[in-house]
C-alpha cells in the first residue's frame, strides 16, 4: 500500500481519534477491526451500541476496543446542544440543534467541534452535501479561508517499485471557482501535497499555454496563477498551460517553458469541476491512477468524505489520511 508507512509512523508517536458516522455499515467495521489491530488510531463509531455489535458479529469482523456512542445516550448532549447554537448564530433554534443531532452526521461533526475526536470520515451512506453541510456549519473554514475545497492524490506504481504521486485540485466541490477560489484552492493543495511526500510543482491548466489560446477562462487561470506566485513565491507555480505543457518535457521546450515547472508538473489545479472530475478519472481508468479523495480542504479539522462505492481498504485507506492531517 503506497507510502502510509510514514504516516502510520507519525500516528503512533501522536496517536488520534477519528469518528465514522455510519457505525453498522460493513466497510467501517471492517476498517475499524483493521486499525484497533494496529493501534495506531482510535476509531469512534456512532450508533447504537447492540446494532453496531451485531452487525460487526455478523460481518465477522472483531471491534473490541472501539469507542462506540449512540446520541440517544450521549451524556453531554446538553452541552452539545448549548455548544451547536452558539455555533450556529441564530439560524438555528435549541429545538432544531436537539433534532439534527440525532442524525449521526451532525452529531459526529460536533464531537470534532468539541474536540472529544480529532477528525471524521463520512460518506459511507451519506450523500458529498451530507458531511460537507455540517463541516461547514459548525467545524467552518480556517481563519483567513473562505471556501472549503479538495484534492485527489493519485498514486502509481513505476517499474522501480517507486511510486508516481500527484495532486489534483479541485474535482469534488467547487463547481465553478473565481480566481480568488483558485488560488486558495492551490494553497491548501501545495499544503496538502506535501503531507504525502510531494515537492510540489504547480501548474495552472488551460486549453491555451501562456496565450495560444484567448478567452475569460484563459484570464481566469492566468490571473489565479499570477497571484498564486505572490502569495507562495517559494513554490514553483506556473500558467496558463495545456496538460502535455504541464507534463512532457519535450512538449514544454517546444512552447519555450522554462519556469521548472513545464514538463515536470505534479500538483495540478484545474479551471472547474468538470475539468477536474473527468481529468482525475480519466487518470485513473486509463492511466492506472489510484485516486484517494477527495481529501477536504480548508477546515479547522480534518473532515473527508468517502465515496458510497467505497470498499473496506478504501475506508481504511482513508482513515490514515484523514488522520495525519490532523
Amino acid at each position: 500500500m503506497f507510502g502510509f508507512g510514514d504516516m502510520i509512523k507519525g500516528l503512533k508517536a501522536n496517536p488520534k481519534t477519528i469518528v465514522f458516522t455510519e457505525g453498522t455499515d460493513a466497510r467501517i467495521l471492517e476498517a475499524s477491526a483493521r486499525l484497533l489491530s494496529g493501534t495506531f488510531l482510535k476509531p469512534l463509531l456512532v450508533g447504537k451500541e447492540e446494532e453496531i455489535f451485531a452487525a460487526a458479529e455478523e460481518a465477522g469482523f472483531n471491534i473490541r476496543g472501539a469507542e462506540i456512542v449512540d446520541p440517544e445516550k450521549y451524556e453531554k448532549m446538553d452541552e452539545m446542544v448549548a455548544k451547536m447554537v452558539q455555533l450556529r448564530k441564530g439560524k438555528m433554534t435549541e429545538a432544531q440543534c436537539r433534532d439534527a443531532l440525532k442524525r449521526s452526521n451532525y452529531f459526529g461533526t460536533m464531537l470534532v467541534a468539541m474536540g472529544e475526536a480529532d477528525c471524521l470520515l463520512g460518506g459511507a451512506t451519506y450523500s458529498t452535501a451530507d458531511t460537507v453541510r455540517p463541516a461547514l456549519q459548525l467545524v467552518k473554514t480556517k481563519p483567513g479561508n473562505s471556501i472549503v475545497s479538495s484534492c485527489f492524490i493519485m498514486v502509481r506504481e513505476r517499474g522501480s517499485g517507486e511510486n508516481e504521486v500527484l495532486a489534483m485540485a479541485d474535482c469534488a466541490i467547487n463547481i465553478e471557482p473565481s480566481e480568488a477560489d483558485l488560488v486558495e484552492i492551490c494553497s491548501e493543495t501545495v499544503q496538502c501535497a506535501r503531507v504525502f511526500g510531494i515537492d510540489p510543482k504547480v501548474a495552472f491548466l488551460s486549453y491555451s499555454t501562456k496565450g495560444s489560446g484567448k478567452g475569460e477562462t484563459v484570464d481566469k487561470m492566468r490571473n489565479a496563477c499570477d497571484r498564486a506566485k505572490l502569495l507562495m513565491p517559494n513554490v514553483p507555480i506556473d500558467g496558463e498551460m495545456q496538460f502535455d505543457a504541464a507534463t512532457s518535457p519535450v512538449v514544454a521546450r517546444t512552447k519555450h517553458l522554462d519556469g521548472g515547472v513545464g514538463g515536470h508538473a505534479n500538483v495540478f489545479i484545474f479551471p472547474d469541476i468538470n475539468a477536474g472530475n473527468i481529468g482525475y478519472k480519466i487518470a485513473q481508468r486509463l492511466g492506472g491512477f489510484d485516486a484517494y479523495g477527495p481529501i477536504l480542504l480548508g477546515l479547522n479539522a480534518p473532515i473527508n468524505d468517502l465515496s458510497r462505492g467505497c470498499n473496506g481498504q478504501e475506508v481504511y485507506s482513508m482513515a490514515i489520511i484523514t488522520a495525519s492531517l490532523a
